[in-house]
């Protein structure tokens, strides 16, 4: 989101040619409609309905996908404020492409490190994923999945009620935040959906990723005894 829409649009092309989906906005209301589709948000201050910071106040307050302020500002408060609203790293203009995506870059790696040190064991209806032992019980019934199965599996479940995008499942699951990603992702969730025996167990968000559902248990049938 930045306030200089040629600028934007400039910044925007240097992250798509190193590998980045990268789209533009200009406005604060319109990122309050985009956002949680986001892995990261380059945050401009001056934008023109929205103070900047409040902008990242309001979005901190609701998830924790991370925020870069990249702004001309270059004073201290503003740097706490930014900072105290919930931005993760602060960078101010002029700057270059490489020192910006080397910022990306540790944020997300932070937001990894973060990640894994989620709880070592999750527990989802009848589903039970294991950390240190990398096992999975369904009904108490261990469930035999691949490396990365297991990965994909276990960040889905740390992340209860969130969609996570296919961007995220890169970085985390495959360590590769460059790349575009493919029908790997989509071949994984369709071997782990039949391994778990219900599609309901990760439900597909059009245009976005991946959300941990929890399929319905089977009604339980009795037998009617007839009156005499």
């Amino acid at each position: 989101m930045q306030s200089e829409p040629h600028a934007a649009e400039f910044l925007m092309m240097g992250l798509r040619r190193h590998g980045y989906h990268a789209v533009a906005v200009d406005t604060g209301a319109e990122t309050l409609q985009q956002y949680q589709k986001a892995d990261l948000l380059l945050v401009d201050l001056d934008l023109p309905d929205l103070e900047g910071v409040e902008l990242c106040r309001i979005i901190r307050a609701s998830c924790d996908v991370p925020i870069i302020v990249v702004t001309a500002r270059d004073t201290e408060l503003d740097r706490v404020l930014s900072l105290r609203a919930g931005s993760d790293d602060y960078v101010v203009k002029p700057y270059s492409l490489a020192e910006l995506i080397a910022r990306i870059e540790a944020v997300m790696r932070r937001v990894r490190l973060q990640s894994s040190a989620a709880e070592d064991i999750i527990t989802v209806g009848s589903l039970r994923i294991d950390l240190h032992a990398r096992e999975i019980l369904l009904d108490n019934m261990p469930v035999e999945v691949t490396r990365k199965e297991f990965d994909l599996l276990y960040l889905l479940a740390s992340r209860p009620g969130s969609v996570v995008s296919r961007r995220q499942i890169m970085a985390q699951v495959w360590s590769d935040a460059g790349s575009k990603p493919g029908r790997t992702i989509d071949t994984h969730v369709s071997s782990l959906r039949g391994k778990l025996g219900s599609s309901n167990w990760i439900t597909t968000v059009r245009g976005v990723g991946f959300r941990l559902g929890v399929p319905p248990r089977p009604r339980s049938t009795s037998p009617v005894a007839d009156s005499a």
